[in-house]
């Protein structure tokens, strides 16, 4: 590839992403925390039916995600699909700020690193999101965990013979008395386990994959090198979400399964990781592993190709003025 090309490719579809330091900060804080409060709004009911499957016994009669939410309408109308949301709201917030700070200010220095590698830009693409997917899910695991355990706890309460709580400060208080402290931070080893290779493999197949659809597209190849419309960079994030959302929760639900199992067990049932497999493999066989795939698989898509549009329209609002 000759030097004009690669300049070409690199111009072309830098018209499509926005670096962090061409943010105005303060203001990508503030518009952020109401956009992504109202992406948590759209999707949270997925949320209850993945965390209900995932906790459900084997003599449960709800089995799939239909039947879970006729059972959470039927007694509890539509705020039962948003049990623990006030909780999650509260947490979510400060928790993105740190996520997407990580993300943005980590990715920069890992471009850097893999640049002169001089691997295809896919490649690079994978490895510098992928690091800072991961490094950004490490970070923000510090807020999120907490946040979980009292939300999950709130989500399944009175279901499946689970404790029935007053709201989140109650289950705040009774884990805090049972377990100290490092009870709200139950399952936080699986929580990075878990959220730390599935935030480094969404960003990682986000970065990478809308490098080859753009390539695909004629862009950076000398097909075509004209700057891409809006509605055509919009159309190649989305698809790139969408891919991202599917890889990552077919990689790793099974870890998710067994975290939230581990998470919203009561105080005097303390079971250890590996009798949590044994269990679900014994109800269910290996499939088990996968209790709530469907949800999660549309959580994840649903929730990476909204997430994503709603980020890059941020980056997109929020940019300073050249």
């Amino acid at each position: 590839m000759t030097m004009d090309a690669s300049n070409s490719r690199v111009q072309t579809l830098g018209q499509t992403e926005i670096d962090w330091e061409k943010l105005d900060k303060t203001k990508f804080y503030v518009v952020g925390a109401g956009l992504f409060t109202g992406v948590t709004v759209a999707l949270y009911p997925v949320s209850v039916v993945k965390t209900r499957l995932q906790v459900a016994t084997k003599d449960t009669a709800e089995r799939n995600a239909f039947s879970v939410i006729r059972g959470i309408l039927r007694t509890d109308g539509i705020p039962g699909l948003y049990r623990g949301f006030g909780t999650v709201i509260t947490g979510a917030i400060p928790a993105r700020i740190l996520f997407l700070t990580a993300l943005e200010t980590t990715k920069a220095a890992a471009f850097k690193i893999v640049e002169p590698f001089k691997l295809s830009e896919p490649a690079q693409a994978a490895i510098a999101n992928g690091i800072a997917g991961m490094t950004a899910s490490m970070c923000a695991q510090a807020v999120f965990v907490p946040i979980d355990v009292v939300s999950q706890k709130l989500m399944v309460q009175g279901y499946s013979g689970h404790a029935k709580y007053s709201g989140g400060l109650d289950v705040a208080r009774k884990v805090i008395q049972s377990d100290g402290i490092r009870g709200l931070y139950r399952g936080f080893g699986l929580s990075v386990m878990t959220y730390s290779p599935s935030s480094a493999v969404w960003w990682a197949s986000y970065g990478s994959s809308q490098r080859v659809i753009w390539r695909f597209l004629g862009h950076g190849t000398g097909i075509d090198d004209a700057v891409p419309s809006q509605s055509k960079i919009v159309l190649v994030q989305a698809t790139g979400g969408l891919i991202a959302g599917a890889t990552a929760s077919c990689i790793t639900t099974p870890l998710d399964t067994i975290k939230t199992r581990l998470q919203v067990m009561g105080h005097d049932r303390r079971p250890s990781a590996t009798q949590v497999v044994k269990k679900l493999i014994s109800e269910d066989g290996w499939k088990g592993l996968y209790r709530g795939l469907g949800p999660r698989f549309f959580s994840m898509s649903a929730w990476g190709t909204s997430m994503i549009l709603a980020y890059e329209y941020l980056k997109r609002l929020c940019a300073k003025d050249e």
